[in-house]
């Protein structure tokens, strides 16, 4: 049929069947808008900023498993979403981006809000187009698609001139997507899995090292069936917390910076590392030369990019890490004994016993730890976990009792303050059975408050809950261990009154400082079904811990400070 270019873009997004788009209008995309206020097949969401735009897309893609899409005009538009697009160029989050663009004879003149979308996206997208012809917007649609989820996902944009938004092309989304110099291997080679199974049977100490890939192949059931079967143990990362359930006697724990001693003295000990969707990012290693150097490595990763860049694969599988657990399942069965690793379970448990993940209950204000393990006590399974960047998201990746995959939403890779609420409102429009929870921080929180008035007009009732200890807190325990407690710039006691703020845009609010009040603070919020912001007094000056000095190694951790 021959429809405008605008069109188009509507046509694509209901052929792909997506049922939200997040975005925020303007001059360059406006065809399209015209078009979105015609249809109603999906869902427009207005967030108030572009970089929020893209963080909910994001959480409802981490949390929905689908392509999650967002619209932005052009100049300061797009140049707000960067931020978004890097954040999921980072964490593998499939999304397809559609950005207007100055019509093509402007292009190149300084136009008003012309900027070099195509430019700043391309070291921070999978893939980017600049659709110079309606009768392309089919075919670059289609692909973008299928790019955003194929392979090791990424997100995709797509740029769009005004004028080309205006032409009139034969629309035909028919066409299968044949992409010559993009094949992804999915199938690993059974030669290479074989040879990994007798390595792992000859193993004394092995140990999988299970990463965010997991979550983004859905590999998490088989991956489960592969450890108990085996009963090897197993240590995640931060960005694949759900992999196992906490109460899983075979997940250590998280490992790295943050890790727990445990899992970081296993990694350590290890004579075979099974890495399974993992990109052995710095935060996770440590000191190179030190990361488990006595084992041998297998490797499993979509992106045969991956493999070796940083720690030498002696046997390598590029392939969907769902697919190859599976071929793994069978080969596991017939050639490891679970009983050989009695003693290395052994060696493990005595780890925990020697320093568990613990904290301590003193002076009056509110232990931050204990706040997350209350919300699961109290909520489990029944809550998705989102949070922003710093002690608090450590903290939750260290004490939520996570049962599920897609559980866990959070910024891993750039670490994105300002992520959480608006990556919040993403999991609730994915998910609107379950409680939606954002951890956040008082410095992170008001990176993005403005979103408190999507969140109300659309009723995703976020609950947003505030580790207030006025202090940008990570900053402020790296300034004070390794900087003689010079604290520039990192003490926020101004701060507004978050409970007038939530008020003010039409949700509730709370302040908090003690347990009991906090458990009420939680259920009203719960029962009102509106967005809530419960603002947490807790310990100043509280430590993540434990705690591996940048390029320290990971068996030397810091288990406590003292001041000196």
């Amino acid at each position: 049929m021959q429809i405008s270019g605008a069109q188009m873009v509507i046509e694509a997004l209901i052929a792909e069947e997506v049922e939200v788009v997040f975005g925020y209008p303007g001059g360059a995309i406006m065809n399209v808008y015209d078009e979105i206020y015609k249809q109603r097949s999906f869902q427009h969401i207005l967030t108030r900023h572009e970089q929020a735009a893209i963080h909910a897309a994001e959480g409802y893609s981490k949390a929905s498993g689908r392509v999650g899409v967002a619209m932005i005009t052009s100049g300061p538009g797009f140049t707000n979403a960067v931020t978004g697009l890097a954040d999921a160029y980072m964490d593998s989050i499939p999304l397809v981006v559609i950005s207007g663009q100055v019509p093509m004879s402007l292009i190149g003149t300084d136009a008003f809000q012309e900027i070099d979308a195509v430019g700043i996206s391309r070291p921070c997208t999978k893939h980017n187009y600049l659709v110079t012809d309606a009768a392309d917007l089919p075919r670059v649609l289609k692909e973008a698609f299928y790019l955003a989820r194929t392979g090791r996902p990424g997100p995709i944009h797509v740029d769009i001139p005004k004028d080309v938004t205006a032409q009139i092309a034969t629309f035909d989304y028919s066409k299968e997507v044949e992409l010559e110099t993009y094949k992804p291997t999915v199938k690993g080679n059974a030669r290479q899995i074989k040879k990994a199974i007798e390595a792992i049977a000859n193993a004394k100490r092995p140990l999988f090292y299970l990463g965010g890939g997991v979550i983004n192949a859905n590999a998490a059931e088989s991956v489960r069936e592969l450890c108990h079967l085996t009963q090897i143990p197993a240590v995640e990362t931060f960005m694949a917390r759900g992999t196992l359930r906490y109460d899983d006697p075979l997940l250590i724990s998280m490992l790295g910076m943050h890790g727990s001693y445990a899992a970081n003295m296993a990694m350590s000990e290890t004579d075979m590392v099974i890495a399974l969707g993992a990109r052995f990012d710095d935060r996770v290693t440590g000191k190179l030369s030190e990361f488990a150097k006595n084992a041998q490595i297998i490797h499993v990763d979509i992106d045969p990019a991956s493999i070796s860049k940083l720690v030498n694969a002696h046997f390598p599988i590029v392939g969907d890490v769902k697919n190859v657990v599976e071929a793994m399942i069978p080969l596991a069965k017939e050639q490891i004994n679970p009983a050989r690793y009695e003693s290395w379970l052994a060696t493990i448990a005595n780890f925990n016993k020697l320093h568990p993940l613990a904290y301590k209950e003193e002076g009056d204000r509110l232990k931050p730890q204990w706040v997350i393990e209350r919300i699961g006590q109290l909520l489990g399974d029944k809550a998705n976990i989102s949070t922003d960047v710093g002690q608090h998201q450590m903290w939750s990746a260290q004490f939520y009792p996570f049962t599920r995959p897609r559980q866990w939403i959070s910024s891993g890779g750039l670490g994105t303050m300002g992520f959480g609420f608006p990556a919040a409102l993403g999991v609730k429009r994915a998910d609107r059975e379950r409680i939606s929870i954002n951890v956040t921080g008082d410095g992170s929180i008001l990176m993005n408050i403005q979103e408190l008035m999507t969140a109300v007009e659309y009723r995703l009732p976020v609950i947003n809950v505030i580790l207030n200890n006025n202090f940008l807190g990570m900053v402020r325990q790296w300034q004070t261990m390794f900087y003689d407690k010079r604290h520039s710039s990192t003490d926020l006691s101004m701060q507004p009154d978050f409970v007038k703020l939530a008020e003010s845009f039409g949700g509730v609010g709370y302040r908090v400082s003690t347990k009991e009040e906090f458990d009420a603070a939680l259920k009203d919020a719960i029962e009102k079904n509106v967005v809530a912001i419960i603002d947490v007094a807790v310990n100043r000056f509280e430590n993540v811990l434990p705690m591996v000095p940048a390029g320290g190694s990971l068996f030397n951790m810091m288990l406590e400070y003292k001041e000196k």
